[in-house]
């Protein structure tokens, strides 16, 4: 049998078994660098698929890790997926929140290195208790209160897997080598940037990633040609003045209530840059105690936003140095932390245009979508970044699934059938790039 057909009967046949795992995982969300259960999963099913599997500090660099839980909720949510099923076998190995997984699998003959990569991570979202919800229909809600899949993440992490399943089953008949990669903490950009430190892609020829949604909103769409990657940070600044009576003693405080409006006013007063968008945003602000006290506390937790990795620097630049002359005028101390981040970019255009003749070829989608912008930011782009640097070629594909909600929203699920058209993509495309076709 020829091998796109092989590779579209396999996906097919597996229509049932990507749906079971997918809701088996909606049903058992885990927010960002606490997906005990199902990186266990994960690893024990690449391990029994004959895959070479590394986890944990093997695949993530401690010091490039962002908005890490504490130690008491990593250990809290570790226990929870040992009760709920989780493999013992690997928990133990992910120990303080180290939850990436890479499945390694060399074929027979020599040829590229094929990287993937899957988020694992739901979204910190209460489902709707809605009884018209498909989920709750059907009896897959989630039971984990203030967690959800509300990003398609349950379903990009059981479309790896069977993915993997296709690969391991022609392992004879495909070349090089594929590097799959599941990724912590896609939601807040906080954990890709810890994998690609830790050098996990750095032979890497080609990688893909994909994405349930966005700008392919119908089943049976697809978007090959993504650009517009905003690079992005986030940052929480920590004000920390001196507290005094505000109506006997004012002048023996420090205010950081001043401080924190001071930041939050100018920073929007950052000028943009010429050389493309350029954005900040102060999302949350909280600070003082009391009616009667000089404030001595604030918090300000914000964004930046660039079309390039360079714009965004120098957004990120700014914003701290405007943050720190706040705290200046008002004479009290600041902390900033990085809470989270991703690179700009745009899919390699040959690659990208590579995989749209693939579409066309495999017959599977109504419509092909031309160039697509994506206007925001996904962490997949600090992957691509470091593969076109080093001189490979890297690409995300949107592939369309009907909504019944928005992305993050509580009534958020997607049409199930995307789930096998984003298997057959990825591995049929995949193969042929093994192959050199």
């Amino acid at each position: 049998m020829e091998l796109d057909a092989k590779i579209m009967q396999m996906a097919d046949e597996m229509a049932e078994e990507l749906t079971r795992q997918r809701r088996d995982l909606h049903r058992h969300p885990e927010p960002g660098w606490t997906e005990f259960r199902t990186a266990s999963i994960v690893a024990k099913t690449l391990s029994e698929l004959g895959y070479e599997v590394h986890i944990g500090r093997e695949v993530m660099e401690e010091s490039a890790r962002m908005g890490v839980p504490t130690a008491d909720v990593l250990a809290r949510e570790k226990e929870r997926a040992r009760r709920e099923g989780a493999d013992p076998a690997w928990l133990d190995r992910m120990d303080g929140g180290y939850t990436g997984v890479v499945g390694i699998l060399h074929f027979a003959r020599k040829g590229p290195t094929l990287g993937m990569r899957f988020d694992m991570d739901s979204n910190d979202v209460t489902e709707t208790d809605a009884p018209e919800h498909f989920p709750n229909r059907e009896g897959f809600a989630s039971c984990h209160a203030g967690a959800m899949h509300a990003c398609g993440h349950d379903g990009h992490t059981s479309v790896g897997l069977g993915v993997a399943r296709i690969f391991a089953a022609l392992k004879d008949e495909l070349a090089g080598t594929v590097k799959l990669v599941f990724q912590p903490a896609e939601e807040g950009v906080r954990g890709a940037h810890a994998m690609v430190e830790k050098g996990v892609v750095d032979d890497v020829d080609y990688m893909l990633g994909a994405h349930f949604g966005f700008k392919a909103k119908e089943t049976g769409s697809v978007a090959c040609n993504v650009v517009g990657f905003l690079a992005t940070s986030k940052y929480d600044a920590h004000f920390v003045g001196v507290p005094a009576h505000a109506g006997a003693a004012p002048e023996e405080g420090k205010n950081a209530v001043l401080a924190t409006a001071c930041a939050a006013l100018n920073l929007h007063a950052i000028s943009r840059h010429s050389g493309g968008a350029s954005r900040i945003n102060v999302g949350y602000m909280e600070a003082g105690s009391g009616r009667n006290v000089i404030g001595d506390k604030g918090l300000l937790r914000i964004e930046t936003r660039g079309a390039t990795s360079a714009i965004n620097r120098y957004m990120e630049q700014e914003a701290e140095r405007i943050i720190k002359a706040a705290a200046a005028m008002y004479d009290v101390n600041v902390t900033i932390e990085k809470a989270g981040g991703a690179a700009g970019g745009n899919n390699t255009p040959e690659l990208a245009a590579y995989l749209e003749n693939r579409a066309k070829e495999l017959g599977l989608f109504r419509d092909i979508m031309s160039e697509t912008n994506f206007g925001a930011s996904e962490d997949f782009s600090y992957f691509m970044e470091r593969v076109q640097e080093r001189g490979g070629q890297a690409a995300y594909m949107m592939i369309g699934a009907q909504l019944a909600a928005g992305h993050h929203d509580s009534r958020f699920n997607f049409d199930e059938k995307a789930l096998v058209y984003a298997a057959k993509m990825l591995a049929a495309s995949g193969a042929s790039i093994l192959l050199g076709k």
